[in-house]
């Protein structure tokens, strides 16, 4: 590997390495932010593409899919081909990505985009965490983690409000087309600034994940000798694909008797699609222990869960994940449906979390250096807990964005603790040698809880909203045609139905039901929440200073 590049005693290396750092994380903004971008713009692509639920899903969540998928194969290729030049080709496959989204005339066409865009992001993400871990040490390599980790909670947060604006001054296809400037000076400040770092290509399969240039590995196939693991890469895609789409769809296609469109003998196809699922992560854990056995490289470096923080680091990056995309899908659709507020009233309702995140991941790596940063995330995630607690017993039909503020700020001081230093607790203890592909492993982790995140909190929301409306319309004795009608109309335009509900002479008393089942809705949404984020908590008790 690339020797360290710590920042040296002449104040010109160390101002070049620090602004490097601060290149390196504007890059990860940009594709953070796509990836919370989309929640505040779902009512403008509900409406101008006419999306149905499942297809508002799928926008927000192929994204974090594809990304996850190719996450650790992509940080691999970074290790052996160099990872500024990972970077600058995934900054422009996002961009040309981003210039079609904003081109979409329909919902296959945006998917595709999104899908596209996480192919980039997955080029960007493990090449800036790689870089980092080989250009700092020590200390130095602490506060450019609570650099990079303090800006993606900030940005998470941020890209509601960066959309919201950019829709309220144009339309939504300004909020990806902007990407073409942004990528454009992305490209060229890691060009001028951010070194070229690689590991070396020779060594044993546990010192640089199988890349031997001999033995075994150099036998196999072409993809063995550059060090690419094919068969562990596609047994991941589709295993979180397949996890991912049974959840969005569960609703849809019903979750073990038919309700429409495909059945085999009256069977959903979800529960078969799950457990397929399933069946591939078996499958991809048997064959990257082979692999491992054999010498030859593979994607998921299995021995890396034997270090506690690396194991517990990484599954609570995926429930915080959960919890944060979750909530951003949720919270918008209730406030548009509930209030008919537009794009930029949204973003302010959830401004206070970016404004949290960034205030408490500044001073995060402070706090660290006194009590220790395993400390730092175990109170950030006790923060986050409380927040979306106090956030579903305030919901109702009344709660408007003030209501929601206080507990966005409380929510958004955890996320930015949390997020600041769980990479660093998490990557402390892994060799050098390995970083990029712990590095993908991390984010991956952090990407297949997004994708699932939105699935998980996305399907709970409109099982509830489906449930609620239902039984509430049946209580006011509506005909059971136009109690379904509703029903189905509500569900399938992700709550959005409810102000033409408002807006229609003699359904006042439908469109209050509407409103308050949303709140259920919502409600439930956050508890589900709640539930995942104290899993969190609980194993990063587990974290131990390293």
């Amino acid at each position: 590997m690339t020797p360290p590049l710590a920042p040296a005693a002449d104040p010109r290396t160390a101002r070049r390495a620090l602004l490097a750092a601060v290149v390196i994380s504007l890059g990860v903004s940009l594709i953070v932010v796509d990836a919370t971008i989309v929640g505040v713009l779902l009512p403008q692509l509900v409406s101008d593409l006419r999306l149905s639920t499942a297809s508002a899903e799928w926008v927000t969540s192929v994204y974090a899919l594809v990304f996850a998928a190719l996450l650790i194969p992509s940080g691999r290729a970074g290790d052996l081909f160099g990872r500024r030049r990972m970077i600058v080709l995934g900054v422009a496959v996002f961009t040309v990505a981003s210039v079609l989204a904003a081109l979409s005339v329909d919902s296959t066409t945006l998917i595709g985009a999104r899908a596209l865009q996480g192919v980039g992001a997955s080029m960007v993400m493990p090449a800036t965490l790689s870089t980092l871990n080989a250009m700092f040490t020590g200390k130095e390599r602490a506060h450019a983690f609570g650099i990079w980790g303090a800006t993606i909670a900030g940005m998470s947060a941020l890209g509601p409000l960066v959309g919201g604006a950019l829709a309220a001054g144009g339309t939504w296809r300004w909020a990806f087309g902007v990407n073409l400037l942004f990528g454009a000076a992305l490209i060229w400040g890691v060009l001028r600034v951010v070194p070229e770092t690689r590991a070396t290509r020779t060594g044993s399969a546990a010192d640089t994940g199988g890349a031997a240039g001999t033995g075994t590995a150099a036998r196999s196939g072409r993809g063995d000798r550059l060090g690419i693991d094919l068969p562990g890469a596609l047994l991941s895609a589709g295993a979180f694909g397949l996890l991912v789409c049974g959840i969005i769809e569960g609703p849809t296609f019903g979750w073990w008797t038919a309700t429409r469109h495909i059945a085999v003998g009256g069977l959903s196809p979800i529960p078969v699609m799950i457990a397929a699922g399933l069946a591939l992560l078996a499958a991809l854990t048997a064959v990257e222990r082979a692999r491992a056995a054999a010498g030859r490289p593979v994607m998921l470096d299995l021995t890396l869960f034997s270090l506690p923080n690396f194991r517990n680091g990484n599954l609570a990056s995926a429930l915080i994940n959960v919890g944060e995309l979750g909530l951003l899908f949720v919270l918008p659709l209730f406030l548009l449906g509930v209030h008919g507020s537009a794009p930029l009233q949204i973003s302010v309702a959830i401004l206070p979390l970016a404004g949290g995140a960034f205030l408490s991941g500044a001073v995060a790596h402070v706090l660290a250096n006194r009590y220790g940063p395993h400390r730092v995330v175990q109170g950030g995630m006790a923060l986050e807990v409380a927040a979306v607690l106090a956030l579903a017993a305030v919901l109702s039909p009344a709660t408007g964005g003030f209501g929601l503020a206080p507990w966005m700020l409380l929510y958004g001081l955890g996320l930015g603790l949390t997020s600041a230093q769980l990479t660093n607790v998490s990557l402390a203890d892994v060799p050098p040698d390995r970083a990029g592909q712990a590095s993908g492993t991390q984010s991956t982790a952090r990407q297949i809880g997004a994708a699932l995140g939105v699935a998980v909190i996305g399907t709970v929301f409109a099982t509830t909203l489906g449930h609620a409306v239902s039984g509430r319309l049946d209580r006011a004795g509506l005909p059971a045609a136009e109690r379904d009608a509703i029903t189905h109309d509500l569900r399938h335009s992700a709550g959005t139905y409810a102000r033409d509900l408002h807006a229609r002479p003699g359904m006042g008393e439908v469109a209050r039901a509407a409103d308050a089942s949303l709140a259920d809705a919502s409600r439930a949404g956050a508890l589900a929440t709640a539930a995942i984020l104290a899993g969190g908590l609980l194993l990063s008790l587990r974290l131990r200073p390293s």
